[in-house]
């Protein structure tokens, strides 16, 4: 079976002296018209149809050689070409149209022959044009495919760079636990730590998932750190129901949430309050995590902290997601706390990685 190639190949070779012939009938009524005259531009377009389908193999060994060597060698192929085919347009004439009429000189056979060189070179003018057309898209696609698996593989790196971080820290908590003789404590937060990573497993770090998953999956995490923090760990939600079918990167507030228990929930002795909202705002997407903690230091909407990994994590994957197309705030809550506000493409239905 023919590939796309070899099939557009054939379409465009036989197509091309179709198109010469139609061209030189049409020239034709200028000159003297015979029937047989017809039949003479149909044999000559034929040879001319035949002999360059070797070009076509000759060419693709020229592509190995430097640009000179290759320019010359097919003007020297297509000279010969084009003079084996005046040769046999002569025949053509004084055998068929003159009726076997011989000229007296041998040389007669070769007249014309700069007329069909020029023909012959302007096939493979057009050859080497859509070889070299054909060459660029094809990189363009290798590029454009590198490109997004390179896009993907970056989604992935940073996804996936916040289980170890999480998993760190909830090992750590289940670690005190044994250590102090909770078993049971320790046993629940193994459970519940075993349903989150699944989920976060089973989930395409590359795809995004309806807000209404997000939140279950923050609500397994929050089981977790419940069995830490006890009564201490307050969470309001305040989710517009419009919402829960829009599309966001999956687990994207789940370092939010961690950082608000780190900093605000795990420093204060009587616990706080976390704060998660979200609504649609014409054609955008507002997802606020807001705590009641001591709050931090910000400069040009950055937390002042060092070695923070969930933050700049969740930029960069805003950023490879939608471009410029997003906003992310950090800010002081009020009265205290720290507030942190996403902004993103209001988007439903199938995964819309596409736009």
């Amino acid at each position: 079976m023919f590939d796309d190639r070899e099939r557009q190949f054939w379409l465009l070779h036989t197509g091309g002296w179709a198109g010469f012939a139609l061209i030189y009938y049409l020239g034709s009524f200028l000159h003297d018209m015979r029937s047989i005259w017809l039949f003479v531009i149909l044999l000559n377009a034929y040879a001319g149809w035949l002999i360059t389908i070797p070009l076509r193999y000759v060419f693709r060994r020229l592509w190995r050689l430097q640009t000179w060597q290759m320019v010359l060698s097919a003007l020297l192929c297509s000279y010969f070409v084009g003079v084996l085919w005046a040769v046999i347009k002569n025949i053509n004439y004084w055998e068929i149209y003159k009726h076997g009429y011989r000229p007296d000189e041998w040389i007669y056979y070769f007249s014309n022959s700069v007329n069909s060189f020029s023909v012959i070179v302007c096939w493979s003018g057009l050859y080497f044009g859509i070889k070299y057309y054909q060459l660029m898209q094809h990189e363009k696609q290798n590029a454009l495919k590198a490109s997004t698996m390179a896009h993907q593989a970056h989604l992935k790196m940073l996804r996936y760079q916040l289980n170890p971080h999480f998993l760190f820290n909830t090992l750590n908590a289940i670690s005190t636990l044994v250590l102090i003789k909770e078993n049971d404590t320790a046993n629940a937060m193994v459970s519940r730590l075993s349903d989150f990573l699944r989920y976060s497993l089973d989930k395409d770090p590359i795809k995004k998932v309806p807000l209404e998953q997000e939140i279950q999956a923050i609500e397994m995490y929050l089981d977790i750190e419940k069995v830490r923090f006890e009564d201490r760990l307050t969470v309001q939600w305040d989710v517009a129901a419009e919402t829960r079918e829009a599309l966001v990167p999956s687990l994207i507030l789940q370092p939010l949430i961690e950082n608000a228990i780190k900093y605000a929930i795990a420093r204060t002795e009587q616990g706080g309050c976390i704060a998660i909202s979200a609504k649609a705002f014409g054609r955008d997407l507002l997802i606020e995590v807001a705590d009641n903690g001591p709050g931090a230091d910000i400069v040009n909407g950055q937390l002042q902290r060092n070695g923070g990994v969930g933050l700049p994590n969740i930029r960069e994957r805003l950023q490879s997601l939608y471009a410029n197309n997003f906003s992310f705030v950090i800010a002081q809550n009020q009265p205290s706390g720290v507030k942190v506000s996403i902004r993103i493409p209001y988007q439903v239905g199938q995964d819309a990685n596409q736009d």
